[in-house]
């Protein structure tokens, strides 16, 4: 099973990186598999642990696929590196193990503290649209622009019977990426 959280790590200078990501569950831990080049594998090659934020605010997911990256941080209860301050819940992780690959590596990490902070009330059809659009965000480069459309155009149907202020603002920063990419400008 994938988990879609905010990976946040930290540099051995003390820089924080936040990073949406699909984290894959497995037996009793966790496999990040970020793709290469990565500052969140540099960072946990550096140093070796994470939080995972749980989190349903999607302009977090969609702000830092779109440039947005300042969210509020705290400092995590066991570990070196950050939590965001909007997650409703986080787990706190370390690398065990690391299987390199030139592309995707995958590091096996245990959890070592969890905390929650907040109820979950469930996404609407929205969030989920936004959370989806996100990912068909960050693969850009990877599918093909007829695919990507015809799946926007799909997610937006859910997406405008139930979307609210903060949904219509991650949306509307995704689509200004999509846009700029089909206009050459890139992500």
């Amino acid at each position: 099973m994938i988990q879609e959280t905010l990976v946040t790590t930290q540099n051995s200078a003390g820089l924080a990186h936040i990073a949406p990501m699909g984290v894959h569950l497995h037996d009793d831990g966790f496999i990040i598999m970020p793709f290469r080049p990565s500052t969140t594998l540099d960072n946990l090659l550096e140093n070796p642990v994470a939080v995972l934020n749980y989190c349903d605010d999607v302009r977090v997911f969609a702000g830092c696929l779109t440039g947005r990256r300042d969210w509020p941080l705290l400092a995590a209860e066991k570990i070196n590196a950050p939590m965001l301050a909007c997650a409703l819940a986080h787990t706190e992780v370390e690398v065990v193990r690391i299987e390199d690959d030139a592309t995707r590596p995958k590091l096996f990490c245990k959890a070592v503290h969890s905390g929650n902070h907040a109820p979950f009330t469930g996404f609407n059809r929205a969030q989920f649209a936004v959370l989806e659009a996100a990912i068909l965000v960050s693969r850009l480069s990877m599918l093909p622009m007829a695919k990507i459309e015809s799946e926007l155009a799909y997610l937006r149907i859910g997406f405008e019977k139930t979307a609210g202020e903060r949904e219509r603002e991650a949306w509307g920063w995704l689509m200004d990426a999509v846009g700029a990419f089909k206009n050459g400008a890139g992500l």
